[in-house]
């Protein structure tokens, strides 16, 4: 057993390392270790030298990855199952052998030999699969579980040495919250998953009313915005394949542009994020007024109808949620989103062709006055990309993206045509801005529907606010980041949700707007643009016109679309 095995790797409990970092890293190193004097030389600093030297050292390097919770925060909001639920399973097996409790898996593990490299002198937690795999072939292990906290990585290899530390790796340390590590490797399949959760969101309910806006026409919009935000999603991945130092959106905006693109594209992820908890808040109300439309709250002078009362009592009820301190218990809630959403498509079909209420065909061709936010409806359909680069980055098999991303927008590209369709030929003009309001209250799946349609903002909600939550509390000042401070901000960010959705109860035209302007932003112009940046002088003649095409149409729709949005909102 050798010197870091007998000191159980006390140095790496700074950072949490991935397996999928190590094998990056070890792919784009040639496969070279770090020198055993290396190892010695970090083995044989304490514990307590460590802490001395974590407070003695100065943060200049955390400032200038803001934010370093994106990785683990974003994580949480698109993986299907979590992955705390997927650290269970792995570990399973263990926990069935050896005992049901942590400390009981831990210390047998520990009693197989010397193919243990889980420390002697921290909590035990369960081995992952890989560990068991490697003890089980009397191996030494080469990688730590994502379920163990490390100290810092060994140093650069020669020709890492030029390049800046991996933003991603810096994860958010934080003394009152728990943040699970970066999602470690999954499968195709499991890609697969994750990328529909992330793109079959609320969307979906708006997309018949977008037929109503813009047409029958307005449909061709959805495969010419499909086929380019898939486009622009393998950009990110070529970018993210330029160098080992990039994992996430943010990262890719600091190699693109510097510290200031790293924070101007963590800025606009956030505000999109923000504005759809926004949208959960109007949502919530809209389709609660629609159950109980005779609601209403007098108290003191102040009046409120029924979907103000339920916007502010759904938002009460959410409140506890983004409370927790133990932030992986959020992600038990991410499989929530695919669930909603393929129960309501269902309830949809249900109504239409076991109900009897029928298909009727009208509508225009085109309405050229309203295309603009057709445009940005269906534009928010395809808002994933900020999670992208997460799901990317934490695939087994990378080379199996460029089908993974095909094959999602393919299917969500049929099934919003599907159900936008569907939904106007049932309701026609009387189509609202969410095909539930249409459903008739007296038939079963109709009540299924928009139960489900409350469900699936309530869940999302907590884990849609917690990446903004966390940039903010990160970027405070050290003495003013605690559990109180930490719960204060989150409780702000809540109910000022709840002040922009009663100021724009506008569901339809927000999203709207969200479209034209973050949709277009992050999905066609940023991509675009920081690929050419990263990749000047290797590009081809002919994709630098495609991308510079992609970026001033996305310019034109971001202009157009939010103007008529905003223009629609104010004459209301």
């Amino acid at each position: 057993m050798d010197r870091d095995e007998e000191m159980g790797h006390g140095d790496r409990s700074l950072l949490f390392i991935g397996d999928e970092d190590d094998d990056l890293g070890a792919d784009r190193d040639g496969g070279s270790p770090p020198t055993s004097s290396d190892e010695d030389s970090f083995s044989e600093r304490s514990d307590d030298d460590a802490r001395d030297d974590e407070r003695d050292a100065p943060d200049d390097g955390q400032k200038g990855t803001w934010p370093q919770s994106y990785r683990q925060s974003i994580d949480m909001l698109s993986a299907v199952p979590s992955p705390t639920v997927s650290t269970l399973m792995a570990a399973s097996p263990s926990l069935t052998k050896f005992g049901s409790s942590f400390l009981k898996a831990g210390s047998s593990f520990l009693r197989k030999g010397e193919g243990s490299a889980l420390p002697l002198t921290r909590p035990l937690l369960p081995p992952s699969l890989s560990q068991l795999s490697q003890s089980s072939m009397h191996q030494p292990p080469v990688k730590q579980s994502t379920d163990n906290i490390g100290l810092p990585p060994r140093p650069p290899a020669a020709h890492e040495a030029e390049l800046p530390e991996r933003p991603s790796r810096a994860c958010l340390k934080s003394d009152y919250i728990e943040l699970p590590p970066p999602a470690s490797k999954c499968s195709s399949g499991q890609s697969i998953i994750n990328g529909f959760n992330v793109l079959c969101g609320v969307g979906i309910l708006t997309t018949a009313y977008g037929i109503k806006e813009g047409g029958w026409l307005s449909l061709l919009l959805l495969p010419l915005l499909g086929g380019s935000s898939c486009y622009t999603g393998l950009l990110l991945k070529r970018c993210i394949d330029s160098s080992p130092n990039i994992e996430t959106y943010p990262d890719i905006g600091q190699v693109a542009f510097g510290i200031f693109g790293r924070i101007f594209v963590s800025v606009v992820l956030y505000l999109e994020l923000y504005a759809s908890c926004v949208e959960y808040i109007t949502l919530l109300g809209d389709s609660l007024s629609s159950v109980f439309p005779s609601a209403h709250l007098a108290f003191t002078g102040i009046n409120l109808n029924a979907h103000n009362l339920f916007a502010i009592t759904m938002a009460l009820a959410i409140l506890p949620s983004v409370w927790l301190r133990n932030l992986s218990l959020l992600s038990y809630l991410s499989a929530g989103g695919v669930i909603a959403t393929v129960t309501v498509i269902v309830c949809l079909f249900w109504v239409g062709i076991g109900e009897g209420i029928g298909f009727h065909p009208s509508g225009a061709a085109v309405n050229l006055t309203h295309l603009p936010v057709a445009l940005g409806l269906y534009g928010y359909c395809y808002s994933g990309h900020s999670v992208f680069p997460n799901i990317y980055s934490s695939m087994k098999d990378r080379s199996q993206f460029p089908f993974v991303l095909l094959f999602c927008f393919t299917v969500v590209t049929i099934v919003y045509a599907g159900v936008a369709v569907t939904g106007f030929l049932m309701f026609g003009e009387s189509t609202m801005s969410q095909f539930t309001l249409n459903l008739p209250q007296q038939y079963i799946p109709s009540k299924i529907a928009i139960w489900m349609t409350i469900v699936n903002p309530y869940t999302k909600y907590a884990l849609t606010m917690t990446p903004v939550a966390l940039s903010i509390e990160e970027a405070l000042p050290q003495r003013m980041q605690s559990y109180l401070v930490g719960m204060s901000v989150r409780t702000c960010l809540v109910l000022s949700t709840v002040a922009v959705a009663l100021l724009f109860p506008y569901f339809a035209l927000v999203m709207a707007l969200l479209g034209s302007v973050f949709t277009m932003l992050v999905a066609l112009i940023l991509p675009c643009a920081c690929y050419l940046s990263i990749k000047k002088g290797a590009v081809p003649l002919w994709e630098i016109i495609l991308c510079i095409i992609i970026i001033m149409i996305g310019v034109v729709c971001a202009c157009i679309g939010s103007y008529t949005s905003i223009n629609r909102m104010i004459s209301r």
